[in-house]
């Protein structure tokens, strides 16, 4: 008759020591995830400037706009964000498929790339993605539709909003090549009808390569938001770190300072191009 109450306490006794390991447990992930975080890689598109290029004192570096406002972000979080070239825009994208980057400075939102990132809101810049084709070309376009039975040419892996890409993958004949320089020698070569691609770093490329006799026309195919994104198999992925993020990146954008940090790096491209 007194073994019940013995019976209870060794339930209990098992009950608290059962709570007891699962509240260490999770202390110790949150430990974990801040040791792995006390520094952060970043990257984005190599050919993209003034928003980013590679870094002609240390290509295996990204410098730009956008690489300015990482370290912005890093004093905001007290956290080291490394800006590096990680190839192409195309292997950019793969590398935070796999987590081997945890953050791309600057990407448009596409709902296949909710798959492997979140998105940072809100965007930290508005970018305008136009039509380039050669001075002597007439070609008529005020209208998407303009553009069927035209050979176009873009950069692999780029989009131009979800509706854009929709229309363009059932309607246009759009080829793909592996940098922005590959499509300018091909628009210049006749090799296709029209070009398709953002119009600053366009205009910054086609400098570089004292490239003339093109031009851009109006309507622009779209005016896109370049977002901060962060991996999701990034191991600084979590709950508080996207908290931070989110909040650092609101007060940047709130105190505009993209738009003093693209002045500058206009005229940085500009010396390193002479």
């Amino acid at each position: 008759m007194h073994v019940q109450p013995y019976r209870h306490l060794t339930r209990n006794y098992f009950f608290y020591r059962f709570m007891i390991a699962l509240l260490m447990g999770i202390m110790s992930g949150y430990a974990m995830a801040s040791d792995t975080c006390k520094s952060l890689v970043a990257t984005g598109n190599p050919e993209y400037p003034p928003y980013l290029w590679r870094d002609p004192e240390d290509e295996t570096r990204l410098i730009g706009a956008n690489a300015d406002l990482m370290q912005l972000l890093a004093k905001e979080l007290g956290v080291a964000i490394d800006v590096k070239y990680a190839g192409t825009w195309a292997r950019v994208q793969e590398e935070a498929k796999l987590g081997r980057i945890d953050l791309i400075a600057g990407a448009f939102f596409t709902v296949p790339r909710l798959e492997y990132m979140d998105y940072f809101y809100p965007a930290f810049r508005e970018t305008r993605s136009v039509i380039w084709t050669r001075s002597n070309v007439n070609l008529n376009y005020k209208k998407w539709a303009d553009l069927m039975g035209k050979q176009g040419t873009t950069v692999i892996n780029n989009s131009f909003g979800e509706e854009f890409d929709r229309y363009a993958k059932n309607n246009l004949k759009i080829s793909t090549v592996p940098s922005l320089e590959q499509a300018l020698k091909m628009l210049t070569r006749s090799r296709s009808d029209y070009l398709i691609y953002e119009e600053d770093p366009g205009l910054a490329f086609a400098a570089k390569m004292n490239i003339r006799g093109i031009k851009t026309i109006s309507p622009a195919i779209s005016n896109e938001s370049l977002h901060l994104t962060f991996s999701h198999k990034s191991a600084c992925n979590n709950g508080e770190m996207r908290g931070r993020i989110a909040k650092a990146i609101y007060k940047l954008t709130r105190q505009n300072s993209m738009n003093a940090l693209i002045e500058t790096n206009i005229q940085l491209w500009r010396k390193q191009t002479k």
